[in-house]
Order: C-alpha cells, then structure tokens, then sequence
C-alpha cells in the first residue's frame, strides 16, 4: 500500500469521526442540513461512477430514488424491519440498472442520455397504475419511529452519513484499483480500450449498478425521514439534474468533487431560498451556470492550481 492510498484512507476516517460528533454541536435545524448534504454527496458520487469516471451522462437517478423510496416504504408498511427495507430498496435499484443497463448501455452520447431520462417516467406511471401496493398518485405513508424529534433527526443524520461513508469508500476502492483506470479508459476512447482487452460492457455495467445501489437506498432512507412519498417527489427530474450539476461544481471524475459540488448546491439553494423566494429556481439557475461556465472543471481544478503554483514557488 502506497504513501498516498494510506493519507487517503487517514483522511477519509478522521473526516468521516469529525462529522459524526456533529449532534454534540448542532441542533434539530442544523442536522436537517447536515443530512441533506449527506444525501446530495450520496447522490452525486453516485452519478460519478459512470458519469465522471466513464462519461456515460446519465440521467436515471430519480429512477433509482424513487424505486428504492418505494420499495423501502411498501416493505415498512408490510412490517419488514427498518435496515432491511433500506437494504433492500438499494439492491432492488442495483437489480434494476443491471437490468436497465443490458437494454440502453450499448447507446453512447446523447442517445444514451435520452433513454436514461424516461426510466424515471416509466416508472412513474406504473406507480400510479398500482395503487393497491403503492398508494398511486395518492402517495404512501410510512410508519413513524418512536422516537422524539430530536432523536428522530440524529438518527436519520448518522444513518444518511453512514450511506455516504460507504459509498464513498466504494468510490476510493474505485478510483485507485483497475475499475477506475478501466473506466478511465472508456472515457478516453472506449473502442481502443476494447481493443487493448478492457472489457468495456462489462465495468460500464458495474459503474452503473453503482450509480443505483446507493442511490436506491438512499431513497429508502428518505422515505423513511420523511413519512411520506408520491411519485412527484420521489421521481423528480431534478433529482438526476442535481448529481449532475454537483459533480460539476466540484470536480468531473475526481474522488471529493461530488463531495464539494454537494456543500457549494445547498449552500446555494439556502441562499437563493432565503433571498429570492419568488424567483428562486432561475435566480440559481442563473448562479449554476456562471460557476460552471467560469470553473469548467470544477473548484477541485481551482484548488489543484493553486497547489501547483505553490509547490513552483
């Protein structure tokens, strides 16, 4: 094991110690944002395993939110215990991109972003088709934990950054084994990765079922927070516009620029929130573009610059 996989791994364990002591620090408040921040990270390092590492542009997160909500809601109702609902709700997404990714991973581009964005569709109006199971257009309550508010929000908070804890540790394992030099190829030019001997469906796949897993039971774990779900909330579009974005902001295939990109989004939805409440989606909309346009590879690529300029120095 190299000098640099043992910082990291330091790093990612005191990082990971420093935002568990969070509730000694925080209230109800402060902890609602601390695990939508958990969430956003799960989301966008997520979409960066085949987004930013094999640039695969996919748009089926909602999918996998909403499947995985779902799945995990329906069980609760049936009385399956909690952890495994949430579980379940992530490799039932897992299933499903496995699926999904046989029928659309051979289209590139474009074309591969088109079929991605109708899943989330798709399976909307089959939620509204069912609604015996799901509750349909109706929406699906969740059983309450018997907790009071305060414990309900350290739990949920310590439960989003155990998620994001894994998935990012899954990414780390990633980005400095094989996996993440294969898909790096891919990205480069995938028909001469295939010739060299990279078997490009096949980690094209296991990136995507990465995307999903996590994805699905973070899902799972909103459904649960919140109480209550119906295809609008849990199938929005910008919930596989977001992952996007942040990844943006931060870093495209870079291991802490979903992380980044997750804290500069919230930050921001905050202040426009606060401060444009009558125009909000196009006053941020307008704040996304000009960082993305002024910082084209991210604030990772910023702080890279600058540590190179003092290393010449």
């Amino acid at each position: 094991m190299t000098r640099n996989v043992i910082t990291t791994w330091i790093a990612f364990a005191v990082g990971i110690a420093l935002c568990a002591v969070l509730p000694i620090f925080g209230g109800n408040y402060t902890l609602r944002l601390a695990t939508t921040v958990a969430m956003y990270a799960v989301l966008a390092q997520s979409w960066n395993f085949i987004g930013g590492l094999a640039a695969y542009p996919s748009f089926a997160t909602a999918a996998f939110f909403g499947l995985g909500a779902y799945i995990s809601a329906v069980l609760q109702t049936k009385g399956v215990p909690l952890y495994w609902t949430w579980v379940l709700g992530g490799l039932g997404a897992a299933l499903f991109a496995a699926f999904l990714g046989g029928a659309i991973l051979h289209l590139r581009g474009h074309y591969f972003a088109i079929a991605s964005l109708v899943v989330a569709e798709v399976l909307r109006e089959l939620i509204n088709t069912t609604p015996d199971l799901t509750g349909g257009g109706m929406g699906l309550n969740v059983p309450a934990l018997k907790m009071s508010v305060g414990e309900q929000a350290q739990f949920f908070y310590h439960a989003m950054l155990a998620l994001f804890a894994i998935s990012l540790a899954t990414a780390i394992f990633v980005h400095r084994g094989k996996s993440g030099f294969a898909l790096q190829c891919i990205k480069q030019n995938e028909d001469a990765a295939s010739i060299l001997g990279v078997n490009a469906y096949a980690y094209k796949s296991l990136a995507f079922v990465l995307s999903a897993v996590f994805v699905g039971a973070a899902g799972g774990m909103y459904a649960t927070w919140t109480r209550y779900i119906d295809p609008t909330d849990v199938f929005d579009v910008l919930l596989s516009v977001k992952p996007l974005v942040m990844v943006l902001l931060g870093g495209v295939g870079t291991l802490l620029g979903p992380v980044v990109g997750a804290f500069i989004l919230l930050a921001l939805e905050e202040v426009v929130w606060r401060n444009f409440l009558t125009m909000h989606a196009a006053a941020l909309g307008v704040i996304i573009v000009a960082l993305v346009l002024y910082l084209p590879n991210g604030l990772m690529s910023l702080v890279r610059e600058i540590a190179r300029r003092r290393g010449r120095a």
